[in-house]
C-alpha cells in the first residue's frame, strides 16, 4: 500500500525552488523554528507541504 507524504525533504525543497542541498536545510529549519513556536511537533530534514505552499506562495495545497 502506498500513502502520499504529507512533507516535503530537502532534496524535494531543493528541485522545487532550484537552490542548493543547504539552502533547502536552512529554509527547512527556519520554517519548522516557526511552526515550533506555534506549538508544533516538527520532523527535522522535512517541512509539511501544506505549510511550505501557504509561507512560499499564499496557497494552499
Amino acid at each position: 500500500m502506498t500513502q502520499k507524504s504529507l512533507y516535503f525533504t530537502a532534496n524535494e525543497v531543493m528541485e522545487i525552488l532550484g537552490v542548493s542541498r543547504s539552502s533547502a536545510y536552512k529554509l527547512i529549519k527556519k520554517l519548522n523554528e516557526e511552526l515550533e513556536a506555534k506549538g508544533y511537533l516538527v520532523t527535522a530534514g522535512k517541512i509539511p507541504k501544506k505549510f511550505l505552499a501557504e509561507r512560499l506562495y499564499g496557497m494552499t495545497v
